[in-house]
């Protein structure tokens, strides 16, 4: 099987069982998300929206946000990971969003990821989620789960991930494809004991026909 023909078979079977696919983080605007995104990392998307709740709370909207203290932001997130470079890059998010950007979240990658605590991941979320753009972020679940399905070969890092994933995934479907892919990885082909079993990719996956192989 080519690589384009496993592509081909996968991304057909998530268009049938899995329609629709979006993420988990609670949001309402823009900004919302941006700062979920920005809280995300290495953190559950399920803490976040538990700090989130407050934390919108106080501080509704840019303006509110690059009003605070860093201090005031570190109480409120200290339950995620990183929380004292967090609430500075948030503070520090906010203050150029508003002086450099209007207070407007933009929408191309390159100008989201001058923003403090946004990397390329980020910026990728907020292009294909927000703006529906074809860009594909590649967090520690759609990086295991492309190399184990067979869908990446011999990608070292995040980005070659990219590069590889979205050069035989329609544009269209891009932002869909890579939640389809984060999902997955988080309840099906997770870390450290991928739930085979339960797979409806296993024909087309390649871990799967090593571990068959091997067993036999």
């Amino acid at each position: 099987m080519t690589r384009k023909e496993r592509f081909g078979k996968i991304i057909e079977y998530f268009k049938i069982h899995q329609p629709f696919a979006e993420t988990e983080l609670h949001y309402k605007t823009p900004y919302e998300l941006l700062v979920a995104v920005i809280l995300s990392a290495q953190c559950t998307d399920k803490r976040v929206n538990v700090i989130t709740q407050e934390f919108f709370r106080q501080f509704p909207d840019v303006e509110s946000l690059s009003r605070a203290e860093v201090s005031d932001i570190f109480v409120l997130i200290r339950s995620c990971s990183y929380p004292n470079n967090k609430a500075k890059h948030l503070w520090g998010m906010a203050t150029k969003l508003l002086n450099e950007f209007n207070g407007i979240v933009p929408s191309d990658v390159n100008e989201l990821q001058k923003l403090p605590g946004v990397g390329r991941k980020t910026a990728n979320v907020i292009a294909s989620v927000v703006y529906n753009k074809p860009a594909m972020a590649v967090d520690t679940h759609v990086f295991r789960v492309a190399a184990r399905l067979g869908l990446t070969s011999r990608a070292k890092t995040p980005l070659e991930t990219e590069k590889q994933l979205v050069k035989y995934i329609d544009d269209e479907l891009i932002p869909l494809a890579h939640h389809w892919l984060i999902l997955h990885g988080r309840y099906v082909c997770v870390a450290r004991k991928p739930k085979c079993d339960q797979c409806g990719l296993r024909e087309w996956c390649r871990y799967y026909e090593k571990k068959s192989s091997s067993e036999k």
